[in-house]
């Protein structure tokens, strides 16, 4: 990514937000964290959003509005950030892993189907490097046997399914600003939106101790507010954020205008899904021998998530055995990424394109 080439020319004006902060002196919850759930909040059809110090808490509190206890369950994907499935376990309840679709790296509904049981309390699907999960499949799922979705949207703000936009998809949504997010900040954020004004009421009260007025405690809640310094940012950013991703978008295109399909098999996007390319991951059989050739070439890669989640030490006493979930762990072993940011050049995309031409001619995929 190249972090430095979507905030240099944006300076002065990042610079003088920071100022009128400074200025004002007000620092937590002040017109900065209200105005960006206000954007934030019309983007997605007017759900209420509330602004959290980052995307875990987003989560962590997401699922303690829907009071997910001790005993509970809750449906998720492997294959994904680790965040994902310990605000899960953060509540006491269980992650329940199935298994993902091939095609998009998401939760596949199919799967979803087999793992309800009497303790399934919520449905938690990942909008995994900015494609968007099957979202009218999960929802018809989960109407089915009245559960609650959360959409993970910490990936993929800006993405859409069949003309919505996500985290205007569940029940409830996560939203991360992380520096490396599509929608970034300059630090650590995050958000909740909610289908409901009552919902969100609560994870106002959650956000802040459990009270609405700092006088009276209704519940144990956090201590987890989105900073105005990063409000003031983000909501900079949040008016560049569509051609951002349209340059993602023109990246991806440009990858398979290339020929980069020829060595490998690249994302791919499912009817009615716009997808924002948050990562963008390739696929080839000597994963490994890939990234150190293209580390030789002078090219960066990294891997996502080399092991997934029912697989790792965690969650060792919930009995996930290799091969349990097959799709997931063949993307694990398998998928790359490569580099992808909103102001690649044509001569960028060629040098990454003729690196994996000269790799893969040398490293052939195994049968």
């Amino acid at each position: 990514m190249d972090i430095g080439a979507q905030y240099g020319p944006l300076r002065a004006e990042i610079d003088a937000a920071i100022a009128g902060v400074l200025d004002t002196g007000r620092f937590i919850l002040g017109p900065n964290v209200a105005g960006l759930e206000a954007e934030i909040s019309e983007r997605l059809g007017g759900r209420p959003c509330v602004g959290v110090a980052n995307g875990t808490d987003a989560l962590v509190i997401a699922l303690n509005a829907l009071d997910i206890r001790p005993g509970d369950e809750v449906i998720t994907t492997p294959y994904t950030f680790y965040a994902t499935a310990e605000a899960i376990a953060r509540l006491g309840a269980t992650p329940v892993f199935c298994d993902i679709d091939p095609d998009d790296f998401c939760l596949d509904p199919d799967a979803v189907v087999d793992r309800i049981t009497e303790r399934t309390r919520a449905i938690l699907p990942v909008h995994i490097f900015g494609h968007a999960a099957n979202m009218t499949a999960i929802r018809t799922i989960a109407a089915r046997h009245n559960l609650p979705v959360i959409e993970d949207a910490a990936q993929a703000f800006g993405g859409a399914c069949d003309g919505t936009p996500v985290g205007a998809l569940g029940d409830l949504a996560t939203i991360s600003f992380f520096p490396t997010k599509n929608l970034p900040g300059i630090g650590d954020g995050g958000m909740v939106v909610c289908r409901d004004q009552a919902t969100a009421d609560r994870v106002r009260r959650l956000r802040f101790h459990g009270s609405a007025d700092k006088v009276v405690f209704e519940e144990v809640g956090y201590n987890s507010r989105l900073d105005e310094l990063q409000a003031a940012v983000i909501r900079i950013f949040l008016r560049h954020v569509d051609d951002w991703n349209d340059g993602r978008r023109a990246t991806a295109e440009a990858y398979a205008n290339a020929g980069l399909d020829e060595f490998l098999e690249l994302p791919s996007e499912r009817p009615g899904v716009r997808h924002i390319y948050h990562l963008f991951m390739a696929r080839h059989d000597d994963r490994d021998a890939l990234a150190k050739g293209l580390a030789a070439r002078g090219v960066s890669s990294a891997v996502y998530y080399g092991i997934p989640m029912h697989l790792q030490p965690v969650f060792a006493h919930l009995g996930y055995q290799p091969g349990d979930l097959p799709v997931a762990e063949a993307c694990a072993s398998r998928a790359l990424a490569l580099p992808m940011h909103p102001h690649m050049t044509e001569a960028q995309v060629a040098e990454v394109v003729g690196a994996v031409a000269e790799v893969v001619g040398q490293v052939p995929a195994r049968g």
